[in-house]
Parts: C-alpha cells; sequence; structure tokens
C-alpha cells in the first residue's frame, strides 16, 4: 500500500526516498516516485515545507535466475 508523506525542510526528492526505502530498496524509487506524483517535476530541487509525496511500494525483490539465497 503507497505511503504518502510530507515533506519538511531542505527535504529533496531523493532524501526522502534515501530514508523511506533505505540502501536496498533506494535504486530506481526516485524514477518511481515520480511516476507516481507528476508534479513533483515541475517543483524545485528542495520541496517546500508541506508538500505532499506518495511513495508507491518499492518493487518484489528477485534473485537472478538460477541463484539461491542462503542467509538473509
Amino acid at each position: 500500500m503507497p505511503t504518502t508523506v510530507r515533506a519538511r525542510q531542505g527535504d529533496t526528492i531523493d532524501l526522502i526516498c534515501w530514508l523511506h526505502y533505505g540502501k536496498k530498496h533506494f535504486r530506481g524509487s526516485v524514477e518511481r516516485v515520480l511516476d507516481a506524483n507528476r508534479d513533483l517535476a515541475d517543483k524545485p530541487l528542495v520541496l517546500e515545507p508541506g508538500t505532499l509525496i506518495t511513495l508507491p511500494d518499492p518493487p518484489p525483490e528477485t534473485l537472478p535466475t538460477g541463484q539461491i539465497r542462503l542467509w538473509d
């Protein structure tokens, strides 16, 4: 289920993505957030405090073909 967050002073889209998704799911997250929030592309790099941002769920984790995970 997507999450909605409100930008704070000094927030950028990539900072919000890093804080929400973490290192594990950061790759591609900025693009997914921009797809879910088409109006963000027209906003300044540093978002205005109070800007609402929808954060979609991270993509399901998949392993490359032929690999197994021994530890998590």
